[in-house]
């Protein structure tokens, strides 16, 4: 259905099954897969792809030029998957150089007035509260959660299962299966509940602990932290993944 009020560009690719409502507006270079849902007063702009099966809540507007003002022209791209929903007031930001995208996994979460800004590359099942924004070139992986008001800088990544506190001021890299909150960001411990609602074993989630103690609590070197991680727990999956995030930090890790 396509309410008669839309303004939809004729180069632009609407899938089969796409609701789009009252007053929304779509560019010619957008392609939207089959059954998204666009309830009113949406704007999709920009050389934007969506899969399928995306809802999009009143005044969200993606696929919009950066903000950032090395922005030289050309044609930056957004790329978005599948069975996303964005409620009402939250804003996507293409690439900011010619052939670069950001890019959004598949069944996302974002709630109001979120914003995602250009050249960031988020995972899969990622919920991002009212009001929580990512600077450029941010990288979240999948199912990690934003609460409401957090404010992370350029730059920094995310990690898989990690939970960030409200009105949180991340500056470096959030560690994955940990909590952090404060301004600025801290690891305070393991995101246990976030653990156990996603089936993690309880041996993945005491040698989780452990390293987190070795890591963030005994004072020790980063270096010598995580080598003492390697040496002395489990080389689970979920263990080599914070070890591998850690050391590979550029910004360092919220401590």
């Amino acid at each position: 259905m396509i309410h008669p009020t839309a303004i939809i560009s004729s180069q632009a690719r609407i899938g089969t099954g796409c609701h789009i409502g009252p007053y929304c507006v779509i560019g010619e270079n957008v392609t939207l897969g089959d059954a998204c849902r666009l309830h009113s007063h949406v704007v999709v702009d920009g050389h934007t792809q969506l899969g399928a099966g995306n809802e999009l809540f009143p005044f969200t507007a993606i696929g919009m030029k950066t903000q950032d003002l090395k922005y030289k022209g050309g044609a930056p791209r957004l790329e978005i998957g599948d069975h996303n929903v964005f409620r009402e007031g939250v804003t996507v930001h293409c690439g900011t150089n010619d052939g670069e995208a950001t890019v959004i996994g598949s069944h996302n979460l974002f709630i109001i007035h979120a914003h995602v800004a250009h050249d960031c590359i988020l995972g899969n099942h990622i919920i991002m509260s009212g009001y929580a924004g990512l600077a450029g070139h941010c990288v979240v992986e999948d199912h990690a959660i934003l609460a409401g008001y957090v404010a992370v800088h350029q730059f920094c990544r995310i990690g898989k299962f990690s939970m960030i506190g409200g009105c949180s001021k991340i500056v470096q890299d959030v560690p994955p299966f940990m909590i952090v909150d404060g301004n600025p960001g801290e690891t305070r411990t393991i995101n246990k509940i976030g653990l156990e609602r996603a089936g993690f074993s309880d041996e993945t989630q005491s040698a989780l602990r452990a390293a987190y103690k070795l890591i963030f609590r005994e004072g020790l070197s980063t270096s010598n932290a995580l080598a003492k991680v390697e040496a002395d727990l489990p080389p689970l999956p979920e263990v080599r993944h914070l070890v591998q995030f850690v050391r590979n930090s550029l910004r360092g890790v919220c401590k």
